[in-house]
């Protein structure tokens, strides 16, 4: 992936310093978008942030409350033991093995739960995003425009970065989605 991305960053300066150096009147508009700032300071951003975390909330509740009644249970099987019967003690030992695997297998597919969420929400905003930034680039003139931390860009002028336009009409677009 990063070696497509570099061939495709080397080609598209060439492209662009072939432009300039052909006598092209004016340079081309390249603009720089940072996702992360995107996530967490849109409006949908911070919509899917409190969706996740909610979830994560409701998740952890759940089972530190199985947790807490485990923990019960082995306390009790531990106060009882020396006056239950070896068959008794046996069957509860292995009815709390039981739960413990089941609260293994909660927590599994809570664990599985959440990074579905959290992906399906992060790539609907990626897909918006991306949509937004090529009607951008069409609308408002940009040859390229490339996301800061998956292109590798190291450094840019400040001036090329369009995060914060994009942000504004991202929030536009999300108020008139609704």
């Amino acid at each position: 992936m990063k070696a497509l991305t570099r061939i495709a960053l080397t080609t598209a300066a060439l492209f662009l310093f072939g432009a300039a150096s052909a006598g092209a009147a004016e340079l081309p508009k390249i603009g720089i978008v940072n996702f992360q700032k995107v996530l967490a300071t849109s409006s949908p951003g911070k919509i899917a942030k409190a969706e996740i975390n909610k979830k994560g909330k409701e998740m952890e509740d759940s089972l530190k409350a199985k947790g807490a009644e485990l923990e019960e249970l082995k306390k009790t099987i531990e106060r009882e033991a020396l006056v239950m019967s070896k068959d008794k003690r046996d069957e509860k030992e292995r009815d709390f093995r039981i739960k413990v695997n089941d609260f293994k297998t909660m927590q599994a597919r809570y664990k599985e739960s959440f990074k579905d969420l959290e992906n399906r929400l992060i790539s609907k905003i990626n897909r918006d995003v991306l949509e937004l930034a090529h009607q951008m680039g069409k609308d408002e003139g940009y040859v390229l425009i490339l996301e800061q931390n998956a292109a590798g860009v190291m450094y840019f002028p400040e001036t090329l970065d369009i995060t914060d336009k994009l942000i504004t009409k991202f929030n536009k677009s999300s108020v008139n989605t609704k």
